[in-house]
């Protein structure tokens, strides 16, 4: 099943991202530049094969309680993570 990763997003303030077409020793730069580029109440949909555990506390550690976090899907091969800049 399909949670937005194919999909264009059409809700104002939420943005894609699929890491899964950014070679993977750039990844955690790009992710981390796209997260510092949102205004609050902005939201990044995040995409990926796989759950990206580490990522998450790197993303923790750098932007604190800023980032709000909630798994969109699970799916075995289809990860879909929003994070919500609060402030």
């Amino acid at each position: 099943m399909s949670h937005d990763c194919a999909r264009p997003l059409t809700a104002q303030g939420i943005y894609a991202f699929d890491a899964r077409g950014v070679a993977k020793r750039f990844r955690h730069a790009a992710i981390f530049g796209a997260l510092a580029s949102l205004e609050p109440g902005e939201t990044m949909r995040f995409c990926n094969d796989h759950d990206p555990i580490p990522l998450l506390h790197q993303i923790g550690d750098r932007f604190g309680d800023t980032i709000k976090m909630a798994y969109i899907s699970r799916d075995p091969g289809e990860i879909v993570i929003d994070f919500l800049v609060t402030a």
